[in-house]
């Protein structure tokens, strides 16, 4: 298996195209299936006997996290979303989400978005994870009671520089929430390969401006755009409807629609 992908913070988008356009030259079908065996082995050693499901975002690693979870026979997974997803890819969830996951809405929307101004196009990887605390954090910490679950496995691996637990993969939290990373230690190529040979259908996101470096998130979450005017720029360019809905109630957001001469009020 050939890395050609270094640290996240590191790598370009264009990094991650060229290596998924090449990604049968740096990983072969035998090699994802020793990988895929040893993790599915894994997996079904942590959860023996225990309830527990997968968190499911969509985004590659949870694309991948899904095939091996399957595999092993951990069905129940959950889906943690706000209510200022891109539309394009709420569509895109709903088509391919596994039929045993449910949906949590965390509730964050443009009313609370005006409330809450510095969450506005994040400039910090600080700042970004603090998305994924309310949204996704939050969500699977209400699956998690609801259910009385055990542990829940997520897609969080070494290589994006994630925390995955002290040597073993999985940790408790403050709140007794048990995370198992069982894809930890993949890496980059790896993930992709995956998705490349199981044919597993990719959302929309990836096929837009910086796609691999944002990820899945809520379009006020998007990173990389340096400042407000260029968030707005490059949502607008992905979808208009959502500037223009945004700026029913966001001043920044009419103040861009204004460069446009489009403004709404």
């Amino acid at each position: 298996m050939q890395r050609v992908l270094g640290k996240k913070q590191r790598i370009k988008n264009q990094d991650w195209i060229d290596a998924m356009n090449r990604i049968e030259e740096l990983v072969t079908k035998d090699e994802l299936a020793d990988l895929e065996g040893r993790t599915i082995d894994s997996i079904k050693k942590f959860c023996k006997g225990k309830k527990v499901a997968y968190g499911w975002s969509g985004g590659k690693d949870s694309l991948a996290l899904r095939y091996v979870c399957e595999q092993a026979g951990v069905k129940d997974c959950l889906l943690a979303i706000s209510d200022l997803e891109y539309p394009a890819f709420k569509c895109w969830c709903e088509e391919n989400r596994p039929e045993t996951c449910e949906i949590i809405d965390t509730k964050q929307n443009l009313e609370w978005l005006k409330q809450h101004p510095g969450m506005l196009f994040p400039k910090s990887s600080k700042e970004a994870g603090q998305w994924f605390h309310i949204v996704q954090h939050r969500g699977q910490t209400k699956y998690y009671k609801d259910h009385g679950l055990e542990a829940l496995l997520v897609g969080r691996r070494h290589a994006d520089g994630n925390y995955c637990g002290s040597g073993k993969n999985y940790y408790t939290n403050g709140q007794g929430v048990t995370r198992f990373s069982p894809i930890a230690d993949w890496p980059h190529e790896a993930v992709l390969a995956c998705i490349h040979y199981h044919r597993i259908p990719m959302p929309p996101i990836y096929g837009w401006k910086n796609g691999y470096l944002c990820g899945t998130h809520p379009w006020p979450a998007r990173q990389w755009t340096e400042n407000i005017e260029n968030g707005y720029s490059e949502v607008y360019d992905i979808d208009p409807s959502i500037v223009t809905e945004a700026a029913k109630v966001i001043d920044s957001a009419n103040e861009f629609l204004k460069t446009l001469g489009k403004e709404v009020r």
